[in-house]
């Protein structure tokens, strides 16, 4: 009799478990469904960093998920395409899945706004091609703009940082350093060029404001650790190597040698470094920028050669204490620096014997 009363009991648990899994399965569609059945626009921007999981919590906010935990569950057994910056048109009344197709798709759409990436070390003619590529201007635009007197004249008055010294006629491009590198963000690809470097002015005025007491006490102008700054970063690769880099100039330039470095003749040749090697009558050329030349003792080059980054420009604000006048950097970027001309050449003739030399 027991063993028949156990038998009659397996249907009503099987029903039981149906009936769950039912309901269960109804859940699930229900977190994974739609939040209204009526169209209820919604405008989601995707920022620079931001990924499927980490928009869970904007996408709850917003009213376009049920459930975090449903919509991330959602997303471990599928295979999305990486979630790119925009702006996308949604709505309330899409299921999870036309979401994500949404979300993964093509369907973002175009404010105008545009994002323009200056990267560290960029000479202004590189610049001028990075606006030239993405605004309605030209090169020509740039480095017209760069020589007007009046224009040049207002940011020396609005700008603490900026001196007369821009104003140097010998100077290739009044700006060249002065363009803090970063990535920033224009209402639209009309935006004027003067808005654009005042975008740029500002971010340098407010990453030098912790050190302008300390700029302006210093024997240097701010102008001449500006290009100290903009050699250091051609010449090295870690921001520990460009401070040891700037205290051999430094070092150079209070015993009355020649810095000697190589970016300075690239830069006054007007050749982009790796473009090719110089000739003999460049690397001698007495122009304002050589520090090769044969009158460039104990002499800056009249102005920066690139953009350097803030970290460069700090590092050359305080550059790490040092007893070098020489450095030399291998193949795999490593530098080694050194007190004498013997010790130099010593280094340079081992990195040969082991293949480190640099050449191009």
């Amino acid at each position: 009799m027991k063993k028949r009363r156990r038998l009659k009991k397996k249907p009503v648990i099987i029903l039981i478990v149906c009936i769950l899994l039912i309901i269960l399965s109804i859940w699930f569609m229900t977190l994974f469904g739609a939040v209204s059945n009526h169209s209820n626009p919604v405008t989601l921007n995707v920022t620079k960093g931001q990924n499927y999981y980490s928009i869970a919590p904007i996408l709850k906010e917003k009213g376009l998920i049920r459930s975090e935990f449903a919509y991330k569950l959602y997303l471990r057994i599928k295979n999305l395409s990486p979630l790119k910056e925009g702006n996308y048109n949604l709505n309330q009344n899409m299921s999870l899945k036309e979401l994500l197709q949404s979300l993964s798709g093509n369907e973002k759409f175009n404010t105008g706004e545009i994002i323009i990436t200056f990267p560290e070390g960029k000479n202004m003619k590189q610049i001028a091609t990075i606006i030239a590529k993405n605004t309605v201007h030209t090169e020509e635009d740039v480095y017209n703009l760069l020589q007007d007197e009046a224009y040049l004249n207002s940011l020396i008055e609005k700008y603490w940082f900026i001196t007369e010294e821009v104003k140097n006629p010998n100077i290739y491009y009044s700006l060249e350093g002065y363009l803090l590198p970063d990535t920033y963000r224009f209402t639209n690809e009309n935006v004027e060029l003067k808005t654009l470097f005042e975008k740029m002015l500002n971010a340098m005025e407010q990453k030098l404001k912790p050190y302008q007491s300390q700029i302006e006490s210093s024997t240097y102008s701010f102008h001449q650790i500006l290009t100290i700054a903009s050699m250091a970063e051609l010449e090295a690769s870690t921001t520990s190597d460009r401070s040891m880099v700037a205290r051999v100039f430094y070092n150079r330039l209070t015993s009355n040698m020649p810095l000697g470095s190589d970016v300075t003749t690239y830069y006054g040749a007007k050749i982009d470094i790796g473009e090719r090697d110089l000739y003999m009558s460049e690397i001698m050329a007495d122009n304002a920028y050589n520090t090769r030349s044969a009158s460039s003792s104990g002499k800056l080059p009249i102005g920066p050669i690139c953009n350097p980054g803030i970290a460069t420009i700090v590092a050359s604000i305080n550059p790490e204490d040092n007893n070098y006048y020489y450095f030399v950097a291998d193949k795999n970027k490593k530098v080694y620096f050194n007190q004498t001309s013997a010790g130099h050449d010593a280094t340079i003739a081992k990195l040969k014997k082991q293949g480190l030399w640099f050449t191009w």
